[in-house]
């Protein structure tokens, strides 16, 4: 749902939508939306800018595995 309503998806895009989605999801351990969640915190795309919170969602998502995520949290290490 979260990708849904980010990307717009046959409904307006709606970044807010789109964190609450990714939030419940990643809250419940799923990696990819951890990664989202990071994106969004990173770009400030439905919620404020916040390094630190993006910093959180990349990591459970990098433990888990997944790639993007561990580019995405060397990248922003790099900052």
């Amino acid at each position: 749902m979260g990708s849904i309503y980010g990307d717009g998806y046959g409904v307006p895009q709606d970044y807010e939508l789109a964190v609450k989605w990714f939030r419940k999801s990643a809250e419940q351990g799923l990696a990819n939306s951890q990664r989202n969640l990071g994106l969004m915190y990173e770009k400030g795309h439905g919620v404020p800018k916040d390094y630190e919170l993006a910093l959180k969602w990349f990591r459970k998502s990098a433990k888990q595995g997944n790639a993007s995520a561990q580019k995405a949290l060397k990248i922003i290490l790099r900052k």
